[in-house]
C-alpha cells in the first residue's frame, strides 16, 4: 500500500469515527422516544412501541401547540430584527468612512470578551424599571444586536464589489434603495448562513428566556422540557419525544439553507 493510499485510507476512518460520534447522540434520542422509561435508564439501543403513549403523555400535559407558537414567534421576530439591524451595521461599517470608524469597531467587538452572566442583572434591572419583564419582547430586546452577526456581515462585505454602489450614486439612487435593491439580493447567501446561525441560536436559548418568562403560556419548548427533566420522576420518554420535536424546526431550516450556508461560509458572491 502507497502512503498516499494509506493517508486517504486513516482520513476517512477518521471521518467515519467521527461521523459516527456526532450522529450517535441523535439517533439515541430518536431511539429513545420509543421507549419507556425504564428501557432508557437500562440503555436500550432498539426502537421500541411506545411513541404514540410519549406522544400522548406530552400533549396531556402541556399545550403542544401554544408553546411552540411561543418559540416559533420568540426566533422569527429575533432573527429578522437581527439581520436587518446586523447587516445595516455590518454594510455601514464597511462602506461609509469616518476617523472615529476603527474606534467604535474596536469597541464593539470587545463587547464579545463580556459573559452574558455578568449582563443578567443589568439587563433584567433595566427590563424590570420598564415594565418588560415576563413578556417575549423582554427575550427577544437583547439578541438583536449581535456583535459577531455584525462582525459576519462587515467581513463578508469586505468581498462586495463596491463598483456597483459607486454605479447607483451615479444614477442618483438613494442610499436606503441600494442597501435594500443592490446590497440584500448580492448578499442572499450571506443573510441565508446568518439566519441559520442566529434562528438556531433563538430556538435554542434557554438561560435568558428561563430568567425573565414566569407564566406558564409565554415558556417555550426548552423552558417546559427542562421542568420535566427537573421533575423528583421525569418520564424520560416524554422528554425524548419532545426533545426530537424542538430539534425539527432546526434541522428544517439548516438543509433548507444548506447550500447558501456553504456559499457563504466559502466567501461566494454570485
Amino acid at each position: 500500500m502507497t502512503r498516499n493510499k494509506l493517508q486517504t485510507l486513516i482520513m476517512h476512518v477518521f471521518l467515519v469515527i467521527m461521523s459516527v460520534l456526532s450522529l450517535f447522540p441523535f439517533f439515541w434520542m430518536v431511539v429513545s422516544s420509543t421507549n419507556k422509561t425504564a428501557d432508557i435508564n437500562i440503555g436500550k439501543l432498539s426502537f421500541g412501541d411506545q411513541l404514540l403513549v410519549n406522544f400522548n403523555n406530552l400533549t396531556a400535559q402541556v399545550d403542544l401547540p401554544l408553546i411552540f407558537f411561543n418559540t416559533a414567534k420568540i426566533a422569527i421576530i429575533s432573527t429578522i430584527a437581527t439581520l436587518l439591524i446586523c447587516s445595516l451595521a455590518g454594510y455601514a461599517f464597511e462602506i461609509y468612512r469616518s476617523k472615529w470608524r476603527e474606534r467604535v469597531y474596536g469597541l464593539l467587538l470587545m463587547t464579545m470578551m463580556i459573559p452574558f452572566a455578568a449582563l443578567m442583572i443589568p439587563l433584567f434591572t433595566m427590563f424590570g424599571k420598564a415594565g418588560l419583564l415576563d413578556t417575549h419582547f423582554a427575550v427577544i430586546l437583547p439578541t438583536i444586536s449581535a456583535a459577531f452577526i455584525i462582525f459576519y456581515f462587515r467581513q463578508s462585505t469586505k468581498t462586495f464589489p463596491k463598483e456597483l454602489i459607486d454605479a447607483a450614486r451615479v444614477e442618483g439612487v438613494k442610499e436606503w434603495k441600494i442597501f435594500l435593491y443592490v446590497y440584500m439580493p448580492i448578499m442572499k447567501s450571506t443573510y441565508s448562513a446568518a439566519f441559520i446561525i442566529v434562528f438556531m441560536a433563538s430556538w435554542n436559548s434557554f438561560l435568558w428566556p428561563l430568567i425573565v418568562l414566569q407564566s406558564n403560556e409565554l415558556k417555550t419548548i426548552n423552558l417546559v422540557l427542562s421542568s420535566f427533566a427537573s421533575a423528583y420522576s421525569p418520564d424520560f420518554g416524554l422528554i425524548m419525544v419532545g426533545t426530537v420535536l424542538s430539534t425539527l424546526p432546526s434541522l428544517f431550516i439548516f438543509f433548507l439553507m444548506q447550500k447558501q450556508f456553504v456559499a457563504s461560509m466559502t466567501g461566494a458572491i454570485k
